[in-house]
């Protein structure tokens, strides 16, 4: 072999190796993002506790009253878990998410592409169980309209898409700004179909508060620290700083193959 070659071969090994590199640092980047991102929202529940406290009674005089509602097809215990997916699923994904919390949007962001794919593929199942840990961390009502809302959409069969357009448009965290059912109603604009007379009885009615507040105690009772929080078997794998969207399909695929 000529040393013009060998000199040709070694530099597009080097290449190579450089990209492979780059590509490392991405996902590791990526990666930071995200456990960074709930990082605060762990240490904001942590550091807050008084907070929670203080808001509690103000929590429960603005939303709780009532008879619990669940929304059209909600599932599990208590009707908590809004299903999304098919039933025949091997794998199912259990997800406890606020719409207020900025580290459930890195979590969004970053693996929804993959969880279409996977529920699409009728591979995997997702319940959505929706909290208010931010209304408690930080006081408003954000939170929990926003859940409410999604509630109402998921009776109008439209939960995924309003689900990601509330992600799609989330305020900072510290903006209350999805206190307001008018912002809400306006989004439900941008899912094709859904902002009806009825929805927006929903909305302003707050027809889920009920609801979203039962699914905040489960959420408290079952001893979790921080959203979100994603199972997957029963173990959290959102902790587990390995986790990619490409590991999560081949786990999930690996399932479905049996």
């Amino acid at each position: 072999m000529s040393e013009k070659n060998r000199d040709g071969k070694r530099t597009a090994r080097e290449r190579l190796a450089v990209e492979r590199e780059k590509q490392k640092a991405a996902e590791k980047r990526r990666r930071t993002l995200i456990v960074g991102a709930s990082v605060v929202c762990v240490l904001g529940l942590a550091a807050v506790i008084g907070v929670v406290a203080a808001n509690s009674g103000k929590n429960k005089s603005s939303a709780s009253a009532g008879p619990v509602v669940a929304p059209s097809g909600a599932q599990g215990k208590d009707g908590l878990a809004i299903p999304v997916g098919k039933d025949g699923a091997r794998s199912t994904l259990t997800v406890w998410e606020d719409f207020r919390c900025p580290a459930c949007q890195a979590f969004e962001a970053a693996y929804r592409p993959t969880l279409h794919e996977l529920a699409d593929a009728g591979k995997l199942r997702i319940e959505y169980h929706l909290v208010r840990l931010i209304d408690g961390n930080l006081g408003g009502t954000g939170s929990l309209r926003a859940a409410n809302a999604a509630a109402c959409a998921q009776d109008a069969g439209k939960f995924r898409d309003y689900h990601d357009t509330l992600y799609g448009n989330q305020p900072k965290e510290t903006d209350d700004a999805f206190a307001s059912n008018a912002k809400l109603i306006s989004l439900a604009g941008k899912v094709s179909g859904l902002d009806t007379p009825a929805y927006r009885k929903c909305v302003d009615g707050g027809t889920h508060d009920s609801w979203v507040n039962r699914s905040q105690k489960a959420f408290q009772s079952g001893g979790f620290t921080g959203t979100p929080t994603v199972l997957l078997g029963g173990k959290n794998i959102y902790q587990d700083q390995s986790m990619t969207p490409a590991k999560l399909k081949q786990m999930v695929e690996a399932a479905n193959r049996g």
